[in-house]
């Protein structure tokens, strides 16, 4: 969503969807993993709504929806396209939308070439780096630049050009190269692109070059009977959802799309995201009640985790890291990453006063605020490749906060190999997870491939406070504050992730000052931090409220800001995330806000606080028309008022509010001031929305159907089967399936997807341990259908072993006709389902479903391909101790996998 529209985040909130005529759930389980905003489409549905779930499984979703749609697991890109290819050719698009408010009417290069004209690929490919080179996608006559962290990468390209040619770049990959794989472009929308001035449009959209019409002839294979061939979707089934969507569109109606990590965790997740953005455009539904696109985040603060990022390549705000280049500063930085358009052409204000919060009076325009002591990317240094890294002797500690990979993440094998590398490790938890017990009673231990004797691992285990015995804000799914208190102190020795960070720094910084260790200007960054936050309470707690205010930030007189727009470029403001300024307004706790529904209008923006400035719904400038009156009276939003001269309505307008429908920028103009009246996307650089995507996404400007890293199934529409520059890794531990035409495919015949129960919690941690929700679901499963169970004899409640080129679990079987049996392209595919929850402590236990996931990552945002992968299934128990190992290389050695395989870059050519 942020290359489509300019944001990450959630277009819409919860209770909005009660104004959605219709309502799509998709690579999600709503009802199931998100039961208390699941009421707001039970709410929809109240007042006449259609509500739909296409998934591959009947859940407690689906019991409630007019429509379940099962289809394959990893096939979502085709159903979605076929219904782009639908409203097209049904002339079904808001047409006025579009021209007004898309890059619709764009032209593009005449260099451009699609995977319609090259067989799967767009043009651009680099086969040896794995890479495209996106300068082939561009407007025609317009430099676009890279957004999110990919601008960056560009920087050779925007600071002194003629990169490859410059010897001082060394010996081999050109410097451009070499920061193309530190950015890769995964900062989750970090801002728009750069584009020039102008740009060649036809806003009869009849132009062969424009976007509309290069999007009419991507999709235009996307037919029905494809859809059936690919997804087994039934024809009917597919174009009810066709028509639902079609005729609930327009001015006068609209739909909302939900997803969760359904679609996320594929290795092309970000383009599933991407079909459904362009889809809601095409539509109308961005920006407007009842429409947009709800992003469920998995828990209370995912969402905040990337705002205040744990993210590597992200600094607050989504602010791309700096990468290593030669003698960077900050200008060069910022020519380097932010717009001459639009509110990220204010990045020099958002990241000035960043560096004050930070550093506070040691950062001056002297020392470009503190700009240096900012860490550089060398590379991509994601969750995955650190386990490489810790395989290979490169990363010797790791501090594990709120995860347990022992289980948890993709290849849990590798993870514990991994950290079996390490000298030393700090798990902070709740309980003694998998993470922290592996080195003596990890699956390795008994399989003999690791001895406790023989790690030399330190594990350091820190109990952690629970939410009850902490304060602090959730950030949650719709980008909204909520601020809890705690109720208790935390129980003997357990602490906040507050409180040890703090005193963590605190601890290093009294060690840098001491007469022995003397003083170093490599300690600078550290010893001139703003590290002054005030304590409370007999463990001395630091101050969560102190926190916040410094993130909301402060001008030159150390009054609180009420909105980013306040920020300065010369360092007399500070702000520790620009998204966040205003939570602290007046110097109160905005979070903290509880006003009744029945005292605010339906948008209840009086209750807590959401990012940026407490808007409900993003882009809601286009809920208007160009000349800024309601589409329609019934989805009116926010609209001119011309009498007051500004923007009203029942939402805070996300846009200025003085700016006219009809104001026109000045010659010269950048940043929020070259914006016009009617460019309604103000974090894209050209005002509008992306139905195609220039620069910014490592993959393609169009989403196209691939199948799955492992997959069963060939590619029906291309010779060319998986995303050409998928993330892979060839590793001993780590081997890829077939492909389905290659022998030993028929191995591993069966589509596996994992799943999230209510019962249960992530990898366990905070559910395995809990004796009740353990009793209400007792130990690992696999769900399958009965005509599965009858070909491989399968028994209800009995066992089952799981098997994939990575390991091999075992399950209690479930039979059941929820996991249906699908025609693929004639042919009958299985699938199974298993819950992600399990590891080997607590009161419930099971084997790790993510035992057998690879290492396949989407390249975007390096995250793993689990709802879709191939493996085989067989009755009974899986072996013990080395007997494991040996049954798993037994399946490599018949299928005669081996490092090469499912590692191609181009297919079929």
């Amino acid at each position: 969503m942020g290359t489509s529209l300019g944001r990450g985040g959630a277009t819409t909130f919860q209770q909005d969807l009660q104004n959605a005529d219709w309502i799509v759930i998709e690579g999600s389980d709503m009802a199931e993993c998100h039961p208390v905003g699941f009421q707001w489409v039970m709410e929809a549905k109240a007042r006449g709504a259609k509500v739909i779930h296409v998934d591959p499984r009947f859940t407690r979703t689906s019991a409630v929806a007019d429509l379940h749609v099962p289809l394959r697991p990893g096939s979502d890109i085709a159903f979605l396209g076929g219904i782009i290819n639908y409203v097209i050719q049904n002339e079904k698009y808001f047409r006025d939308y579009i021209v007004a408010y898309t890059n619709a009417p764009m032209l593009i290069s005449e260099d451009f070439r699609d995977t319609e004209d090259l067989d799967g690929v767009f043009s651009g490919l680099d086969e040896e780096d794995r890479s495209y080179d996106f300068h082939t996608w561009m407007y025609e006559g317009v430099e676009v630049q890279a957004a999110s962290g990919q601008r960056d990468q560009e920087y050779q390209d925007r600071a002194n050009r003629g990169s490859q040619d410059n010897p001082s770049h060394g010996q081999g990959k050109s410097r451009q190269a070499t920061s193309y794989e530190a950015g890769r472009g995964e900062s989750h929308g970090s801002g728009g692109v750069k584009v020039g001035q102008g740009g060649e449009r036809d806003d009869a959209l009849q132009h062969p070059r424009c976007v509309f019409q290069i999007l009419k002839r991507h999709y235009s294979r996307y037919t029905p009977e494809m859809v059936e061939q690919i997804c087994g979707v039934p024809q009917e089934a597919f174009l009810e959802v066709c028509k639902t969507l079609a005729d609930g569109a327009g001015p006068d109606r609209t739909g909302a799309f939900c997803y969760a990590v359904g679609w996320t965790q594929h290795t092309v997740g970000v383009q599933y995201i991407r079909a459904a953005a362009i889809l809601q455009l095409l539509l109308g539904n961005i920006g407007r009640p009842g429409g947009g696109i709800l992003a469920l985040r998995g828990h209370a603060s995912i969402q905040g985790s990337t705002d205040i990022p744990t993210l590597y390549n992200l600094l607050p705000g989504y602010i791309p890291m700096p990468h290593a280049h030669d003698d960077e500063n900050l200008e060069a930085f910022l020519e380097g990453a932010s717009t001459d358009k639009g509110y990220w052409g204010e990045m020099k204000a958002y990241t000035v006063s960043l560096l004050k919060a930070w550093w506070g009076p040691a950062a001056t325009p002297e020392n470009d605020f503190c700009f240096d002591y900012i860490p550089r990317l060398t590379g991509s240094h994601s969750t995955y490749e650190t386990v490489m890294a810790q395989m290979d002797g490169s990363c010797k500690g790791y501090f594990i906060w709120g995860e347990n990979p022992a289980v948890g993440s993709a290849n849990a094998k590798m993870q514990r190999l991994g950290m079996a590398n390490l000298d030393w490790l700090v798990v902070r938890d709740f309980s003694l997870i998998e993470s922290a017990t592996w080195w003596k009673d990890g699956p390795e231990i008994e399989t003999g491939e690791l001895t406790t004797e023989d790690i030399k691992t330190e594990v350091f285990f820190f109990p952690a406070a629970a939410h009850t015995e902490k304060n602090g804000s959730f950030t949650n799914t719709q980008r909204m504050l909520q601020w809890h208190h705690a109720a208790i102190e935390p129980y003997g020795s357990a602490r906040s992730d507050l409180w040890f960070a703090y005193h963590l720094g605190r601890l290093i910084r009294e060690k840098l000052t001491s007469p022995a260790e003397g003083c170093d200007d490599l300690d600078r960054p550290i010893l001139d931090l703003t590290w002054d936050y005030p304590t409370e309470g007999s463990i001395a707690e630091p101050s969560a409220e102190a926190v916040l205010a410094e993130i909301n930030g402060w001008d030159g007189d150390g009054q609180p800001l009420t909105s980013y727009e306040q920020l300065n470029e010369d360092g007399s403001t500070a702000c520790g995330c620009w998204i966040y300024c205003g939570v602290y307004t007046n110097g109160v706790n905005q979070a903290a806000r509880r006003k009744p529904a029945k005292e605010q209008n339906w948008v209840a923006n009086e209750w807590g606080w959401a990012w940026p400035a407490n808007r409900r719904i993003l882009y809601n400038r286009a809920s208007a028309d160009p000349s800024g009156k309601p589409w329609s009276e019934r989805k009116a939003l926010v609209w001119w008022d011309e009498d007051n001269a500004e923007w009203t309505g029942h939402d805070i307008p996300d846009f200025a509010r003085s700016k006219s429908p009809w104001h026109r920028p000045p010659p010269g103009a950048r940043g929020a001031e070259a914006l016009s009246g009617t460019d309604a996307f103000v974090m894209q650089a050209d005002g509008k929305a992306w139905l195609f995507v220039p620069a910014g996404l490592t993959d393609g400007p169009l989403p196209t159907h691939y199948e799955p890293q492992d997959s069963p199934v060939p590619n029906l529409l291309y010779s060319q089967q998986r995303n050409p520059v998928r993330q892979v890794f060839s590793r001993k531990h780590n081997r890829y399936h077939p492909s389905p035409s290659e022998p030993g495919a028929q191995l591993f015949p069966y589509v596996i997807t994992t799943y999230r129960l209510t019962e249960h919690h992530a990898a366990g941690g905070m559910s395995r341990w809990v004796p009740y929700l353990s009793e209400l679901q007792p130990e690992m499963f696999c769900e399958v259908s009965p005509e599965l169970a009858s070909e491989r004899n399968l028994e209800h409640n009995g066992w089952a072993m799981i098997v994939t080129a990575r390991n091999v679990i075992e399950a209690r079987v479930m039979v059941t006709d929820r996991i249906r049996p699908l025609r693929i392209n004639g042919k009958v595919v299985h699938q199974i389902g298993l819950p992600y929850h399990w590891g080997a402590n607590g009161y419930s236990t099971g084997d790790a479903a993510n035992e057998l996931a690879a290492l396949s990552l989407d390249p975007n945002v390096h995250i793993q391909e689990v709802k879709a992968f191939s493996g085989d299934i067989r009755p009974g128990r899986r072996p013990r101790g080395p007997s494991r190992v040996a049954l798993v290389e037994e399946y490599i050695r018949r299928a005669g996998i081996d490092g090469e395989t499912g590692m191609e870059v181009r297919d079929g050519h």
